[in-house]
């Protein structure tokens, strides 16, 4: 007998209501497949980040932090695949397959692939398909008090007291099996 799990909420479901303002891709779609570009290496993907273009945030938002998180994963705490903090408020694009050495004092801290940067979809083959939550967090502080030694749950929590906003897109994807 296969037991079906059930479907992770949205993890900022969870969390303090926010003001929410616009994220956009060139790239990927809410609720739509991602291409196999965005997808890790280990599963055959070019492991590339999306294009994210965002606006409408609060005039007082000082920095962004971009996080990627699968809620879906077999794991009972969901899957990291990307936290980029200290992004300067004057940074609201990001190219696909951004390099971080273009993106000045900002950082990305370990992935649960335990890499640090962009780490694509890799979900199960033949599970359902996962939600891949890009989110954009409008700051209130020019810098998180985090170091790239940080865990994803621990700027998470820092986060839960500087945002002002959130911006979310959430594309698919899903290995046949």
């Amino acid at each position: 007998m296969t037991l079906e799990r059930p479907i992770a909420p949205d993890p900022y479901e969870l969390l303090p209501t926010v003001p929410l303002f616009t994220l956009t891709s060139d790239d990927v779609r809410n609720g739509e497949p991602m291409d196999v570009r965005y997808a890790h290496g280990s599963v055959g993907g070019e492991n590339v980040s999306p294009h994210l273009a965002w606006s409408g945030f609060p005039e007082e938002t000082r920095s962004f932090v971009v996080t990627c998180f699968d809620p879906d994963a077999p794991t009972g705490s969901g899957f990291w695949h990307w936290v980029l903090v200290n992004l300067p408020a004057s940074v609201t694009e990001l190219p696909t397959g951004v390099k971080e050495s273009e993106l000045g004092a900002a950082f990305s801290v370990r992935s649960d692939y335990g890499d640090t940067g962009y780490g694509g979809a890799a979900p199960p083959a033949g599970d359902r398909p996962h939600r891949y939550v890009f989110a954009v967090h409008a700051v209130d502080v020019d810098q998180l008090d985090v170091g790239p030694t940080a865990s994803p749950a621990y700027v998470g929590f820092n986060l839960a007291f500087h945002t002002l906003a959130r911006a979310v897109i959430r594309p698919t994807y899903q290995i046949a099996e």
